[in-house]
């Protein structure tokens, strides 16, 4: 069985090949974390669906994580530019790469899903309304795939982190990270490593009779404070 995750990032589209039954990462004769742009096209998606498939078989499991540049605006600043370029990493990524991988599934009548949301989503910032409509968006998205594909065998799931720092965040100050801490029952910040556990159990065998769901990974953070 092999895995296809994505991430468009600030970079362009990144896909990791992945075989199942190991957990490694598969080797490619050409550097696939770079194939294409930042501005994908069902063209460029479909080659390279059809790529990993040629090198390694079918696509029996598509991992969305998208990120990219999150900027931080008033809503009146924010831009309908603004939003689509949200809407570009979240909802059109989604469907390019389903549109290029769901044929195979259908017709093999399997097939795993998962997408990475945000608990963004369910607990906006100030200043972040771009990035929350998004990912409220590519919920829906996940929700819809999950009923029409359940028929052929196709679980579509989603996993929402908590703030889990990582390389990226280098500049987020001290004190934010802290008071964050704080808010987390667990006492501790995630790791990509809560995450990527999430994901292996929605994309097993183990699944297959868990659709439409959405697993929150905060360390307890989305039950809210405690008032005295």
């Amino acid at each position: 069985m092999h895995a296809l995750g994505i991430d468009i990032g600030g970079t362009g589209i990144k896909a990791a090949p992945v075989d199942v039954t190991t957990g490694q990462l598969v080797r490619l004769p050409w550097d696939y974390r770079r194939l294409y742009g930042l501005d994908p096209d069902e063209q460029q998606v479909a080659g390279l669906a059809a790529a990993v498939a040629d090198r390694l078989g079918p696509v029996d499991v598509l991992v969305l994580n998208a990120t990219g540049p999150q900027p931080e605006a008033a809503v009146t600043d924010v831009a309908w530019a603004g939003h689509l370029a949200q809407l570009d990493f979240f909802v059109k990524s989604p469907v390019l790469l389903g549109r290029a991988v769901l044929p195979g599934m259908q017709a093999r009548r399997y097939g795993r899903i998962v997408h990475i949301d945000s608990e963004v989503a369910h607990r906006p910032p100030p200043r972040r309304s771009a990035y929350a409509t998004a990912k409220s968006a590519q919920i829906g998205l996940a929700l819809s795939w999950a009923r029409e594909l359940a028929p052929f065998g196709i679980t579509v799931n989603t996993v929402a982190p908590g703030f889990i720092p990582v390389e990226r965040h280098a500049d987020v100050p001290d004190d934010v990270k802290k008071a964050y801490l704080a808010s987390v029952p667990a006492g501790r910040m995630g790791t990509p490593g809560d995450i990527a556990h999430a994901v292996s159990f929605l994309a097993s065998d183990g699944a297959g009779f868990i659709t439409g769901q959405r697993i929150v990974v905060d360390g307890g953070r989305g039950l809210g404070e405690i008032v005295p």
